[in-house]
């Protein structure tokens, strides 16, 4: 059976607001963005994007900290690691190692051409 956290987070991932507030979170690293930051570049209300921030928290796919009065949004880089483990850990048909670098990074660190920088679609917003 699947764990309910699992559920819960790709429930949280699967709308475009909370999947771009993710993404975002992520290409910024630990130190994250202020929620004003992220509604202004989302175009998102504030109110609207609380809701999405929320649900993302309680999924373990983000975490948030106080700065004097502004509050500050981070990818859950743990969080983040458990899932895509549980998406990998039965990889490949016992050859877990073809996976391997989705978790570690080691693949993307090498630059491997398996890790290459996808292109990036003039179309495509984040």
């Amino acid at each position: 059976m699947i764990k309910a956290s699992f559920i819960s987070a790709f429930s949280a991932l699967a709308h475009e607001h909370r999947l771009r507030v993710f993404r975002m979170l992520i290409r910024k690293g630990p130190g994250g963005m202020p929620a004003g930051d992220i509604a202004h570049r989302l175009g998102v209300p504030p109110s609207s994007l609380s809701f999405h921030l929320d649900r993302l928290e309680r999924a373990g796919l983000i975490k948030s900290r106080r700065d004097q009065r502004r509050i500050i949004y981070a990818a859950d880089i743990d969080g983040t690691r458990r899932v895509l483990t549980f998406l990998t850990e039965d990889c490949c048909g016992g050859h877990p190692e073809i996976c391997a670098g989705l978790i570690a990074g080691d693949e993307a660190r090498k630059g491997t051409p398996a890790n290459k920088p996808r292109q990036r679609n003039p179309r495509q917003r984040n």
